[in-house]
Formats: structure tokens, sequence, C-alpha cells
């Protein structure tokens, strides 16, 4: 998705369908992985790879995510679903949130990436957890504090995402919370909707698939949370 939205959907998806959260949690790990493989390609022939950054901030993200992960694994089924719920509606009313608009810069600025190491520890923790909505807070992140242009905000942002998720997606299949069928097909779906997603975000189009995306997210929360 163009704002990082992909497990707003898949993850309650796979629970509604009847997984256990912890392995609807891991399973979903490899779909983001090929999300993010096919939108960094994409990123790259189009011009937008903010490299250096991304691995400045890929390692404090990647620490957070093993934090994350490891926690995630010893929640309860009940607790997950109801912090899932709450993320996804609130992931849905920030989806009708005005961008800011103003100056953008090309790279982080020195000044500004010490701050946003430590914002990375929080927001990999955040991923490692339970992934859902983590690019709204990336992109907060780097166009908000840092500045950046949204397509350079999103290259960044599929590397962090896919950089992080390598080592939680290994402690999950080390804790058998893997459903491989489901995976693999959701990995197809999701590297076709990264490479859809990204050439939105490079042409600047996201703004049209908001509103389907909030409703979409939204309906699934409340089904999460039993409303209906």
């Amino acid at each position: 998705m163009v704002a990082g939205g992909g497990s707003l959907l898949t993850l309650p998806a796979l629970i509604l369908m009847g997984y256990p959260p912890v392995v609807a949690n891991g399973t979903n790990r490899l779909a983001v992985l090929g999300q993010s493989a096919s939108s960094v390609l994409t990123f790259r022939r189009k011009g937008f790879y903010g490299l250096r950054t991304a691995v400045f901030l890929s390692v404090p993200a990647c620490i957070g995510a093993v934090a994350g992960t490891l926690a995630a694994l010893h929640v309860s089924a009940g607790q997950f679903r109801v912090l899932l719920s709450t993320v996804m509606l609130v992931a849905a009313a920030t989806l009708f949130v005005p961008r800011r608009r103003g100056s953008v810069e090309d790279r982080l600025s020195p000044r500004a990436m010490p701050l946003q190491f430590a914002i990375f520890v929080l927001i990999g923790f955040y991923g490692g957890f339970i992934q859902a909505g983590v690019g709204f807070l990336i992109m907060a992140a780097l166009s908000g504090l840092g500045r950046l242009g949204l397509a350079r905000t999103n290259s960044i942002k599929v590397l962090v995402v896919g950089a992080y998720t390598l080592p939680s997606l290994a402690i999950f299949v080390a804790n058998g919370s893997i459903a491989w069928l489901p995976a693999l097909v959701l990995t197809a779906g999701n590297a076709l909707g990264g490479w859809v997603g990204t050439l939105f975000s490079v042409a600047k189009g996201e703004g049209r698939i908001r509103a389907i995306l909030a409703m979409a997210v939204a309906a699934m929360a409340l089904k999460l949370a039993g409303v209906f």
C-alpha cells in the first residue's frame, strides 16, 4: 500500500479466517517482506533510493523489531485482537488528516539524526510487535520531523520495513508461527500490490485510494472487535 497500510487489511483478514493471532502475525511477515522487496526495486528503477538514510534508520528499527516480536509472542489472543482493532480505527481516521505542505528536503539533516535514531527504535518495536499501520508512523517521522518529500519518504520506508522484517520473520519461523500456504499466496499478492502502490506514490496519486482504504479498514476493525 502507498501509505503503508497493507497489513491493516491482511493481518485482520487472517485472524477472521480462523488463524490464531500469533500465527496470523507471523504469516503476515512473509507477505510484508515480499511487498517491501517489490517496492524497493520499483523505487530504485524510478530513481528514488535513499539508501544511506535507510541503512542508518534500519539499525535502530531492527533492534526495536527484535524486542517487539519477542513481546508479541507472549500477548494473549484476546489482548492482540483488542490492540489490533484499536490501531486499525486510529489508522483509518488518520487517512483523512491533510498532509502538511511546505518545503521538503532530499535527505535528513545531521541534527535530526540522533532523534530519528531513537524514534526508529520505538517504530521498530511497534513494527515487530504488530506491523499494521507502521508505515504511517514512518512517514510521519520522515515527512514531519525529517521534512522529506513523499516519494523519498516512501522509498526509505520500504527499505526500513524490509530490513527489520527479516529478523522479525526469523523469530516467528523459529517459533513455528507461520502458515506457509496462505503466507505464499499473500506474498504474491503483496508483491503485486507493492509494485502498483509504488507507481501511485511516484505519480502522487495516493489520494484516490484513501477513502476506500479507510472504509475497508474501519469495517474490518469493527468486525474484529465483534461489533457485527
